[in-house]
């Protein structure tokens, strides 16, 4: 038999719930998977509290490793026994195992546990994106990052600095200014709406920043707005205190020809091609040390609830992962 969370109608953590199906056999382009690790994000809850509208009823989850059990006609990239993970749709990673494609399976190096792949996969390939392609940092780039004490914040600070970027780190509490200072921040603030901007030009001689990553939403629009340099990039690619409200397009020009984006990683893995090669990207960082995975907590499959209310609630401080 299977465990598996299904979602059944949006709201509070409590609506997850265990169901047990059986095992399923791979169709053509198929296998079936056996999990060890399933990662959390922050996408899976606003899926359940309905900030992010799926249709119901729905399995939950992006991301997981584990061991490939059965294979379907016609694949022919992995087989029986591969070590493997993978960090996109379709839904259905809360699971102990499930039928997934076999194109979008990451082979695992052996120095790559299940837990570390299922912990930096998908937020790996989020930090790759956004460092690489949404603002090109390198040298001398100057970012303002929310969530550095975060699963997806950490990797980006860390990959950021590597990447010759100086990085102003904000986190939501004064215990966490430690932990953002070791993961390589120049700077650290704690996130207060009404003077993080005047503290962000205190911090760069009045220049402000390049870029600003804002994972907060609505709660910290407009003081990364007022961070930003002339011709600087807001990315707003997360939305834990709701999404922000709509932009009157003549605010980006009065605050000083401003650039807006609102990225998603499904549109930075569309193509097999481009998943295939920012998941690469993602382990040969790990591998390198430029990027390390940092667990926070571990919850048994019957437990996500608890996880996801932790999550939530700004509990965390570091990735999140359900074992089955």
């Amino acid at each position: 038999m299977v465990s598996a969370i299904q979602l059944h109608e949006v709201g509070a953590p409590h609506v997850l719930s265990l169901t047990r199906t059986d095992e399923s056999q791979p169709g053509p382009g198929e296998v079936w998977l056996e999990h060890d690790a399933i990662g959390v994000n922050y996408l899976d809850v606003n899926q359940r509290n309905g900030a992010v509208r799926i249709p119901l009823p729905s399995g939950l989850g992006l991301e997981g490793a584990g061991r490939v059990r059965a294979v379907g006609a016609g694949v022919g990239n992995v087989q029986v026994g591969d070590h493997v993970a993978y960090a996109a749709g379709p839904l259905g990673a809360y699971a102990s195992a499930r039928l997934y494609p076999a194109e979008r399976l990451v082979k695992l190096p052996s120095g790559l546990s299940s837990e570390d792949a299922a912990a930096l996969l998908f937020k790996g390939i989020t930090a790759h994106y956004l460092l690489h392609s949404t603002y090109p940092v390198g040298p001398g780039s100057s970012i303002l990052l929310y969530g550095v004490a975060g699963g997806v914040g950490a990797i980006m600070a860390q990959w950021a600095k590597h990447l010759g970027a100086r990085v102003i780190g904000v986190v939501s509490r004064a215990s966490s200014v430690e932990k953002a200072q070791a993961l390589g921040c120049d700077d650290v603030l704690v996130f207060d709406p009404h003077t993080l901007a005047s503290d962000v030009a205190r911090l760069t001689d009045g220049q402000k920043v390049d870029v600003v990553y804002d994972g907060i939403g609505r709660l910290s629009f407009d003081a990364s707005l007022d961070s930003l340099r002339p011709r600087g990039l807001l990315v707003s690619f997360g939305a834990s205190s709701g999404v922000p409200d709509a932009v009157d397009v003549a605010t980006l020009n009065s605050k000083g020809s401003l650039f807006l984006t609102r990225p998603s990683l499904a549109a930075h893995t569309a193509s097999t091609a481009e998943y295939q090669g920012r998941a690469q990207a993602v382990i040969a960082a790990a591998q390198a040390g430029i990027i390390s995975p940092r667990i926070w907590g571990r919850y048994a499959l019957a437990d996500a609830g608890a996880a996801h209310a932790d999550l939530e609630a700004g509990r965390s401080s570091g990735a999140i992962i359900l074992t089955p």
